[in-house]
């Protein structure tokens, strides 16, 4: 009875595969061809546009600055309707990124699963906190804020965080002295690649 059931199954999946592969331009045992006539090569202004990362050692800051007072109000009218007007997050979808709590800053996030990883105690890099708010915020529309709003909104949010006084404006080289309480806790990947990665 398996046998007529899989034979069966065959008949069937077999001419339907190979009407696949005939909607798909392919042939049984021909070759894919090497290019599909469809798209074009980015132009060197695109791939400039999306080629914004940033590391932690501050490679690729842009020039721009920013204050605290400015990003205040650029999180109020672009960031507080997803992370709440303090930071203090919608959960599930939207976690808190101002807060540090004592708990966190002993870095017990995988003994207490109930303690918030926000900027204050969580992030290693003030960098990197720029880099994700440059490539993905606000969640609307990522990538629209300008190098002095991304400025601005990272001093307001280490400001909120306690990591930078009210009073302060923020540009490349200011950024690169802030020094992130949960630093000491990550290791940095300094694999090359190749046969040395480990």
């Amino acid at each position: 009875m398996r046998a007529i059931k899989s034979y069966s199954l065959r008949r069937s999946v077999v001419p339907a595969a190979l009407l696949v592969l005939a909607a798909c331009g392919g042939k049984p045992g021909g070759d894919t061809p090497a290019r599909y006539g469809i798209g074009r090569a980015a132009t060197s202004q695109e791939i400039a546009a999306i080629d914004i990362d940033v590391g932690p050692d501050g490679a690729g800051l842009p020039a721009g600055k920013g204050s605290v007072s400015d990003g205040a109000t650029i999180y109020a009218t672009k960031c507080a309707q997803c992370h709440g007007p303090k930071g203090e997050g919608m959960p599930p979808a939207y976690p808190a990124i101002v807060g540090r709590d004592s708990a966190g800053e002993k870095f017990g996030f995988a003994k207490d699963a109930k303690i918030a990883k926000t900027i204050g105690n969580y992030w290693s890099n003030a960098t990197t906190l720029f880099d994700y708010i440059r490539r993905a915020m606000p969640h609307t529309a990522p990538g629209s804020l300008t190098n002095d709003e991304v400025y601005a909104l990272t001093a307001h949010l280490l400001s909120a965080n306690g990591l930078l006084p009210a009073t302060a404006v923020l540009d490349s080289a200011s950024l690169m002295q802030v020094k992130m309480p949960a630093a000491g806790h990550f290791v940095p990947d300094d694999r090359r690649g190749g046969g040395t990665v480990r």
